[in-house]
């Protein structure tokens, strides 16, 4: 009796041995070995080219915008089709706006020039009837030499007088003709500033609609990161905040990663055989395209304090209409047969 209990609890303890070395595998949940030896991770289908369209900057004064029209999500894409369209309106009432005070700036120009060649008029009026005042001047004194010693003093200081004042008439058509060209200066300034900015908000009216330039298909962000809900018609996009992308399905990849401990088990073009849990039975041939050089904590894990990992992406060797960007996969890590 004491022999039978005695091989029982040596069964018993054998079993446990070997059911905690199967179970305590370092790869985690997500990841197994095979009897062949080869790793198994998960992980998920992502498209190789993809193109993400984000809110640009509009100039200086415009740090977000409002969306007027938009594909449908999950429509099909081809290159040059439109995409996204953003309003328009704030960008065409500053348009307006500064078209209407270009009008004013441009008639303010046109005055100053008027009055300006007025004033030049006058000028020359002055400077002429001041040189004739000092032409009769100078005869009057001159016709008094013969005259008593008081009548050419007086002649003396007229003359003097006409001198002063067509110096004087001279002088102001000079510091007139300085002040006109830096007024008028300025006034072209002003008007050269805003037509400049009229045309460079022009110039943002085509950047307010995002064409695609490759295949695909259409996706539209969420508002924000953390939030479920997806951008909509009449949503305002910040600066610098993605509104969409448009993934290209012809060739696809596998974001996966691969333990700590594992890391000197694989390496580029590794082959790779990957299954998806929607199509059970159908395998896709691809092959280890990069491996990160960091190794990080593992994402989504209850002990992701304790379970490091690189990350690796898997190129599939063959296309399929049947793959779709985040769909979660397998995939099979063969080791080298050397």
């Amino acid at each position: 009796m004491k022999s039978r209990l005695t091989l029982s609890a040596a069964l018993l303890f054998a079993w446990l041995t070997l059911a905690s070395c199967k179970g305590g595998h370092h790869g985690g949940a997500d990841a197994s070995e095979t009897a062949t030896g080869a790793l198994v991770e998960t992980g998920e289908l992502a498209a190789v080219t993809s193109k993400t369209f984000v809110m640009e900057r509009l100039g200086q004064r415009w740090y977000d915008a409002k969306i007027s029209w938009m594909a449908e999500h999950g429509q099909a894409i081809h290159a040059g089709d439109t995409i996204i369209k953003l309003d328009p309106v704030e960008i065409t009432r500053y348009i307006t706006d500064r078209e209407t005070q270009l009008e004013t700036q441009q008639a303010t120009l046109e005055k100053m020039l008027v009055s300006q060649s007025n004033a030049r008029s006058q000028n020359e009026s002055a400077i002429r009837s001041e040189e004739a005042s000092y032409a009769l001047s100078k005869l009057s004194m001159e016709s008094v030499r013969f005259e008593s010693e008081r009548q050419q003093r007086i002649r003396q200081l007229q003359f003097r007088q006409a001198t002063i004042n067509l110096q004087r008439a001279r002088r102001n058509r000079e510091l007139n003709t300085i002040i006109n060209e830096n007024d008028l200066k300025i006034q072209r300034i002003r008007v050269s500033l805003i037509e400049k900015d009229i045309q460079r908000t022009y110039e943002l009216l085509p950047q307010l609609t995002y064409i695609s330039p490759i295949d695909g298909i259409f996706q539209i962000e969420r508002k924000r990161r953390w939030q479920p809900e997806v951008l909509t018609i009449g949503d305002e996009v910040d600066n610098g905040q993605a509104i969409a992308r448009v993934p290209d399905l012809t060739w696809m990849k596998v974001n996966t990663s691969i333990h700590e401990n594992d890391f000197l088990k694989v390496h580029v073009g590794q082959p790779v055989t990957v299954r998806l849990d929607a199509l059970p039975g159908t395998d896709f041939p691809g092959e280890i395209a990069s491996i990160g050089r960091l190794c990080h904590a593992k994402d989504g894990s209850n002990t992701s304090k304790h379970v490091k990992v690189f990350d690796v992406e898997v190129r599939l060797l063959v296309s399929d209409e049947r793959l779709k960007p985040g769909m979660t996969v397998s995939c099979e890590f063969h080791p080298d047969k050397s």
